[in-house]
């Protein structure tokens, strides 16, 4: 739904903010106010929905072990400040750093920060195995589906799942623009006077954004 005709249909609106709901009505006032047919609609196919849906699960497990190693480091720090201090920011993310952290904390005197730290880690292991899994899977998947798009420089398996599984369909946009647009990487002009100038498009789906940003920083 492009932001302008959301916009359009907010106007007037007595509840201000932002939230699911507010957002939802005005998705639907608009499409009464012009019509369904006028939106392009985002399609996957089989086998890209199992992409987007692989990705976005292996994003949330990324999201909870990050979770998880921020509550364990907050437990060393009590426990353990030396050995706390001396772990990489990505430390956990290995089974052996977890093994080495597991016996140290076996050394020390029982109690609740301990059986909790301890707990902490057996969940980062299953964790960090599951992670490591779905990005296998997803390897073989993007190999299978789109192998032109693993070809291209800057672009592995988990930004072409992410490419493939925001585009939803390159059919559904009329142009390059028209992709830039909804990617959040076509600039928007901020031009005053007779000085022609233009800022960074903060808007579009920041996913397909963050993709194309790796794409591009690599290359």
């Amino acid at each position: 739904m492009p932001p302008k005709m959301m916009g359009q249909s907010r106007r007037g609106e007595r509840q201000p903010g932002k939230s699911d709901q507010i957002e939802a009505v005005a998705v639907a006032r608009a499409v009464v106010k012009d019509g369904v047919e006028r939106f392009p609609a985002a399609h996957l196919d089989e086998r890209a929905m199992e992409i987007r849906l692989l990705a976005d699960h292996r994003d949330d497990l990324v999201g909870e072990r990050t979770r998880v190693q921020n509550r364990l480091r907050w437990h060393l720090v009590a426990l353990c400040p030396e050995l706390e201090l001396s772990l990489k920011r990505k430390a956990f993310n290995h089974a052996r750093v977890l093994d080495r952290v597991d016996r140290q904390l076996r050394r020390l005197p029982a109690g609740a920060r301990v059986r909790i730290a301890r707990e902490q880690i057996a969940h980062l292991r299953t964790l960090n195995r599951q992670i490591d899994r779905l990005q296998r899977e997803l390897g073989e998947l993007v190999a299978a589906h789109r192998p032109k798009l693993l070809a291209e420089q800057g672009c592995g398996a988990l930004t072409a799942a992410i490419l493939i599984g925001h585009t939803a369909g390159t059919q559904r946009f009329r142009s390059e623009a028209s992709f830039a647009l909804n990617s959040g990487t076509a600039p928007v002009p901020c031009s005053s006077g007779q000085r022609t100038q233009h800022r960074l498009n903060r808007g579009g789906d920041r996913q397909l954004n963050h993709a194309l940003h790796i794409v591009a920083i690599t290359r």
